[in-house]
């Protein structure tokens, strides 16, 4: 029994510690808010098309991971324009964000992880429709 249990907690370590791994240090709403309203930052919904009618933070640019992933249709044009600026991507849970930030990141963007949208909402940062 013992032994069950210290595997049990073996493995949600090693979970907890994955789950950091794939979103990487995550800055809170609030920070992702000022660095935005200073002008040095933009903030990415990284999450897909049809989780955005849950709601979206307002003035957030939706810029689906699928895309950056494959074609850059929308990605690109973005990457152009914001070119210098802190990219700080949001998703539902914080993995996506992850994600995409470590594929920026090997891009040589600035990229912050901002984590959940749950948590936007939570913070009272203001969301809005899509």
């Amino acid at each position: 029994m013992k032994t069950y249990l210290l595997i049990g907690l073996g493995l949600l370590v090693l979970a907890f510690i994955a789950q950091r791994a794939l979103a990487g240090d995550v800055i809170s709403p609030e920070e992702a808010a000022r660095r935005v309203a200073a002008g040095t930052a933009v903030l990415i919904d990284v999450r897909e098309p049809g989780e955005w009618r849950d709601g979206v933070v307002k003035g957030a640019l939706l810029l689906p991971l699928s895309d950056l992933q494959g074609a850059r249709e929308k990605w690109r044009p973005v990457l152009e324009a914001q070119a210098g600026k802190e990219l700080i991507l949001y998703c539902r849970s914080g993995n996506r964000s992850g994600i995409a930030g470590r594929v920026l990141a090997a891009e040589k963007f600035t990229v912050s992880n901002a984590g959940a949208f749950s948590a936007w909402k939570a913070a009272g940062q203001p969301v809005t429709s899509p």
